[in-house]
Order: C-alpha cells, then sequence, then structure tokens
C-alpha cells in the first residue's frame, strides 16, 4: 500500500489554482470556466479565483431549507425535526438509563429484541379479516440527545403551529422563530408531559418506539430489556440461547427503566408494566370493558327488578290485608243484623 501525503486542503486548492492559471489552456476553455465562475458567484475575477470569494455569507440561507431561529451551523435540525417527528408519531415510547454500554453491546441487544418481537403475532389493523400487521421493524431502540429530545418534548407539547395561521410571520414550522418564542414563553404545569418526563431525562438515556400501543410487544420489550418474572420472564436458554452471551448480559446490566409514554400520559416502572400485562392487547382490554359494563348493568337490572318485586309484594300484601278487613267488617254488620231481626221476631 502507498504511503499517504497529508497536506492542508487550502494548499492543495491554491496550487491546483495556479497552475490551472499559469499553464496556457485554449481561449474556450477559459472563457467557460469563467461564464461558470462568475454565474456562481458574481464577485469572483475571472483571472484568478480567491479562496476568500467560495466562503459563503453567514447569513446565507439556502432557497430549499426555510429560515430557522438558529444559525445553520450552531444547530441540530435534522436531529430535532426527527424528535418531534418521533414524538408525534409514536403513542408508546419506553425510557432508559444507560451507562457506558459500548457499541457491540448496543448491536447484541438489538439483535436480541429483534428477535424477540419477530416471535409476537402482529396486530389486525382495519377490518374483520384483514392480515396481520408487522411492528417488528418499526420497533427501534435508540439513544437519545438528552438535550435535544427535551427541546423536542417542549415543542411538541407547548407550540401549536394551528394558532399562528393569522401571524404575520408566515414561518411556523419547528424551527422558526415563532416556536422558539412560543416554547420560551409557556407556562410549565406541574401535571404536563414534560413537567413529569423532563425530570428523569438526565443523563445518558435511550429509548424504545412502538408506532401503536400493542401490549404484547410491549411485554416482549420487557422481557427482553427488563425481565421481571413471573409477569415478564427472561427468554429461557433452550430457546434463545444468544440471549445470555456474556455480551447481551453486560449490556442489559446496564440499562434501567425509569418510565414511559403512553399515549401522552406518563407512566412510572409499575405503570408500564401494567399496560404490558394487559391479556390479549387492546382487544382483550375492550372486550373486560364490554364485560364490566355488562355486568354492571345485569346488575343494576337485579337490584332494581328486586326492589319493583319487593314493592309490588307490600302493595299486595297491604291491599289483601284492607280487603279482608273490609270483608270482615261487612260479614260482622250482617251478623248483627241478624241478630237483631231475631230478637224483634
Amino acid at each position: 500500500m502507498p504511503p499517504r501525503i497529508y497536506c492542508s486542503t487550502r494548499s492543495c486548492v491554491s496550487r491546483t489554482l495556479q497552475r490551472t492559471t499559469s499553464s496556457t489552456r485554449p481561449t474556450a476553455a477559459i472563457s467557460q470556466t469563467s461564464r461558470i465562475i462568475s454565474r456562481n458567484y458574481a464577485s469572483a475575477p475571472t483571472s484568478t479565483v480567491p479562496l476568500s470569494s467560495l466562503k459563503l455569507p453567514d447569513n446565507y440561507v439556502p432557497p430549499t431549507q426555510p429560515p430557522s431561529a438558529r444559525r445553520p451551523d450552531q444547530r441540530k435540525s435534522q436531529l430535532l425535526r426527527s424528535y418531534t417527528a418521533m414524538l408525534r408519531a409514536t403513542p408508546l415510547m419506553l425510557f432508559f438509563q444507560h451507562n457506558n454500554v459500548a457499541g457491540v453491546e448496543w448491536a447484541a441487544i438489538r439483535r436480541e429484541l429483534r428477535a424477540a418481537l419477530a416471535s409476537v403475532p402482529g396486530p389486525i389493523i382495519g377490518p374483520p379479516g384483514s392480515e396481520p400487521v408487522d411492528l417488528s421493524s418499526h420497533i427501534e431502540l435508540q439513544v437519545l440527545r438528552t438535550r435535544m429530545f427535551t427541546i423536542a418534548l417542549k415543542i411538541v407539547e407547548f407550540f401549536k403551529p394551528e394558532d399562528y395561521k393569522g401571524a404575520s410571520n408566515a414561518y411556523t414550522h419547528d424551527l422558526s422563530a415563532t416556536a422558539y418564542e412560543a416554547i420560551s414563553k409557556a407556562a410549565i404545569e406541574e401535571t404536563s408531559v414534560y413537567a413529569q418526563i423532563s425530570p428523569l431525562l438526565i443523563g445518558p438515556t435511550a429509548a424504545v418506539s412502538l408506532p401503536i400501543v400493542s401490549p404484547a410487544h410491549l411485554a416482549a420489550v420487557l422481557s427482553v430489556l427488563s425481565p421481571s418474572p413471573p409477569a415478564f420472564p427472561a427468554p429461557t436458554r433452550k430457546k434463545r440461547p444468544g440471549y445470555y452471551e456474556p455480551t447481551v448480559q453486560n449490556g442489559l446490566q446496564k440499562l434501567v427503566l425509569i418510565g414511559g409514554r403512553i399515549e401522552s400520559k406518563v407512566f412510572d416502572y409499575e405503570g408500564v408494566k401494567w399496560v404490558g400485562g394487559i391479556e390479549g392487547g387492546v382487544d382483550g382490554l375492550r372486550s373486560q370493558l364490554v364485560a364490566m359494563l355488562q355486568s354492571a348493568g345485569l346488575s343494576l337490572t337485579t337490584a332494581l327488578q328486586g326492589h319493583g318485586k319487593d314493592l309490588w309484594l307490600s302493595l299486595e300484601s297491604r291491599r289483601i290485608q284492607l280487603d279482608e278487613q273490609a270483608n270482615g267488617g261487612a260479614k260482622k254488620e250482617e251478623e248483627g243484623k241478624g241478630e237483631e231481626s231475631k230478637e224483634s221476631t
């Protein structure tokens, strides 16, 4: 392998420009080059191109990118946009604190997580008879940039673009000055999701995002990343021997489940376990709700019928008692009249 020659880019470009300008080239090529340079940079001379003219101005904004509140060289626009999109499109997220997890360990953990999710049957989304949807490829485990994620969480919760439709500022995207002013002036309440999650997102944090609320897939994630028998036992050595490799076990020991965000609500560890322990998933929860409503309605109907029967029996017994009293008085009167007639005769 030939040795590498290290040199600065500036010196290479300057030497190349000097050689091209000093060499004798056809007039057509020189004029064509000068036209291209003058079209891209109007201030560039036709003879030589200074390196200072190749630098874009500080306030330059690409025409395909709307202006943002921060300079392009001082922000992480793509990362912030990905976080806001994930928060808006992901109804279920689990947060883990990790401590010095190596890249090899992350790869091994993701491998075992994908294997566990692949064995879970997908839910049926759509009319009855539709094919189940495979969610294993849409469930991701990623390391978060905590500071950027908290800003994205603040934007998603406190910035509403529809409230600024009639404003003079035409830009209402997540990187606009309007969004920056909205989150700066927002009154953070203690019951908000941001106020409850932000104290947990301290230090190295990772997140597992699920596209829908599926208790079955959530249980599979918990059984791999945070096993707790008997509800969420770890895979057996016979079924998943790779799960017990030292690389996987060392990485799992450095992960701690701190909470979750489910349907714009914050759940602690026990709440996450409760959601993951729902039998039959969302359909099972719906069937339980229907059974509970039916039992409540049946008990209410039985109670009302019982009270109605008791009331009817009470009124009927009272009616019979009054009839007997009335009939007994009439009989006594007739008997008294009969005795009087006998005495008179």
